[in-house]
């Protein structure tokens, strides 16, 4: 773990993804101080004019805008909108700070039970093998087969709108790839010494694979999780984007695009002129998934046995 961690910090991409995620960190756990709440439910955006257009950066708030700031408990005055406001008048600062606690949420419980489902049944189909190892490589592949973000919008929609909803969608589609790296580890190691050492020691099946297969072919997994945290926070996002994933005014950086959406191209004549309104929340979600890439590639290297005597 120390020869990790001195690699980590020694490799100049990775030391880029670390500082990059500490960044995301510090906001996520000062969102109240630096964006505080207005409202009970502290996820819903506040809503900074009552124009239907977005405003740009700096856009000040008409009188009774500030009055309703001023009247949600203890004052809290906020006379501009620091990154402007989106379609609705909402605002785009505190959508992003707050948004990234939810991006947190999604990536992190979403590759946790993807990650537990996939090394379980991965496990057993690897260690037991015969018509066990069939049935549950075939299941896999029958998941494997269905496009995952086409998968992942049709439970969503099944099971209705919110992202209690989005990460059961991504959970239920998210665990093959972790089934598949884990069987192939384990399919390697079971023949090793120690483990036919266990056996004839009479150790239970269930704790050769805990205590002796898993700690040794589980990094693998662990790499594999670390650039999935990105990828299932981008398809939560698109599925916000589509209409599927958080509700309306919730803090979450897919529901920023979406408010974007009818912005994009600009006015006639003024191409560009609401920029802000999908810069911002692209700049976001880009930079959160390129640190964990970033984690996740170095990881990878530290970790291949053939790229060890190259770092």
């Amino acid at each position: 773990m120390n020869r990790i961690v001195k690699k980590l910090l020694s490799n100049t991409t990775s030391l880029i993804g670390l500082i990059l995620l500490f960044v995301f960190v510090i906001i996520a756990v000062f969102a109240p101080i630096i964006a505080p709440p207005l409202f009970s439910d502290p996820y819903q955006i506040p809503r900074m004019s009552w124009d239907t257009e977005p405003q740009p950066p700096g856009f000040p708030l008409s009188d009774d805008m500030i009055f309703i700031y001023e009247s949600m408990g203890e004052p809290i005055i906020r006379d501009k909108a620091i990154f402007g406001t989106a379609q609705g008048g909402y605002d785009i600062f505190y959508g992003l700070i707050w948004g990234t606690r939810t991006a947190f949420r999604i990536g992190i419980v979403t590759v946790v039970f993807s990650m537990l489902i996939g090394v379980i049944l991965g496990s057993i189909a690897a260690y037991f093998g015969g018509w066990l190892d069939e049935l549950l490589m075939r299941i896999t592949d029958i998941f494997l087969s269905i496009p995952f973000l086409v998968a992942a919008m049709v439970l969503t929609t099944i099971l209705g709108r919110g992202l209690d909803k989005v990460m059961i969608a991504l959970v239920f589609f998210g665990w093959m790839g972790y089934a598949r790296v884990i069987r192939g580890s384990i399919l390697c190691a079971k023949e090793d010494v120690y483990v036919m050492a266990a056996r004839a020691l009479g150790v239970k099946d269930y704790s050769i694979i805990v205590r002796h297969l898993l700690p040794n072919t589980i990094f693998p997994v662990m790499v594999q999780a670390s650039m999935n945290i990105g990828s299932m926070v981008i398809t939560a996002a698109a599925l916000s984007f589509l209409g599927v994933g958080a509700p309306l005014g919730y803090a979450d950086w897919g529901q920023m695009v979406s408010f974007a959406r009818n912005w994009i191209i600009g006015s006639p004549g003024h191409a560009g002129e609401y920029w802000y309104a999908v810069f911002f929340p692209a700049v976001f979600i880009v930079l959160f998934v390129l640190s964990w890439n970033l984690v996740g590639d170095t990881l990878r290297d530290i970790m291949d046995p053939r790229l060890r005597g190259e770092l």
